[in-house]
């Protein structure tokens, strides 16, 4: 099996993990392949025998990329992945990590069960966006945020779906958030928790002003565009918090759910509605215990 290795190179806990999970897997048999950015900043490399991923279709020639740091890191793994459908194993090196099916603690176990064949996939929808009629499509696994950038204006803007009018916003700004990213800052922002199973896009305002104006869930069979009235300056589009994209004045974003989905990796003993709860604390009052027995 060939593994790949993603990482938060920032976080000193990787750093001192590497050296031991790296002949871990190649004492099991496991062709290890690190990523550029890892092989130029391990001082440590001279004594380890792996694989460098030099390029995107690299992915095509791993089993599974093993994605080890927090959210973004795995946020990352996917942009890169893309629609090469390598399969991502999401470990958490402390912080949030509620897209991790693996902690620190159980991490050897976890591996094991992969090079065991005993887990499973789980596709996760993705939002792709073009800008001003551009050819480049801008995708995301959690969100597209539409602002106006730096300064404290507010943004107006209208959102249509399948070319009808929905309404329009003056706001800081527009999520568009896919399920898997209905956790994340759409529900910052007062959005609906979505089930990852579903295909659907939710659009929160950011700071609407106005009373009325509240997230709608839209399906995914229409394109939603967002247009700029006449006279309104640039805009930003940011995809999973990490890559920003200028609009220009007057120009729109047309936003669809992309061709692929990208594979998680999952286990038997994961289930969303206990991670809701032991991560968000779902349904949880002061001095509650779960039922899983989680405070």
């Amino acid at each position: 099996m060939n593994i790949g290795i993603w990482a938060n190179t920032s976080k000193q806990s990787f750093w001192d993990l590497l050296p031991e999970v790296l002949p871990w897997l190649q004492d099991r048999g496991q062709e290890v392949y690190l990523t550029q950015r890892i092989e130029t900043l391990w001082q440590e490399k001279q004594s380890h025998h792996y694989s460098v991923i030099e390029s995107a279709d690299d992915f095509l020639k791993l089993d599974f990329l093993f994605a080890m740091g927090g959210d973004g890191t795995i946020l990352s793994a996917a942009r890169a992945v893309g629609a090469r459908q390598t399969p991502i194993l999401g470990v958490h090196l402390g912080g949030f990590g509620f897209l991790a099916e693996g902690t620190v603690e159980n991490l050897y176990s976890r591996l094991e069960s992969v090079i065991e064949g005993n887990y499973t996939t789980y596709p996760r929808m993705v939002i792709s966006a073009k800008i001003d009629d551009g050819n480049k499509a801008v995708t995301a696994l959690n969100d597209l945020v539409i602002d106006i950038g730096e300064g404290f204006r507010l943004m107006k803007c209208s959102l249509y779906t399948g070319g009808r009018l929905v309404t329009s916003y003056s706001a800081d700004g527009l999520i568009i958030s896919t399920p898997t990213g209905s956790t994340a800052y759409n529900l910052a922002a007062g959005g609906p928790i979505i089930t990852p199973v579903l295909s659907l896009f939710t659009v929160t305002p950011i700071c609407p002003h106005t009373l009325s104006s509240r997230p709608i869930v839209l399906p995914t069979e229409s394109a939603l565009t967002i247009t700029f009235p006449d006279g309104e300056p640039g805009a930003r589009l940011t995809a999973d918090g990490q890559v920003e994209h200028p609009i220009s004045q007057g120009g729109k974003v047309v936003i669809t759910k992309a061709d692929y989905e990208v594979q998680m990796v999952t286990f038997e003993d994961r289930d969303y509605f206990q991670t809701l709860r032991t991560k968000m604390g779902w349904g949880q009052h002061d001095g509650e215990r779960n039922s899983d027995g989680a405070d």
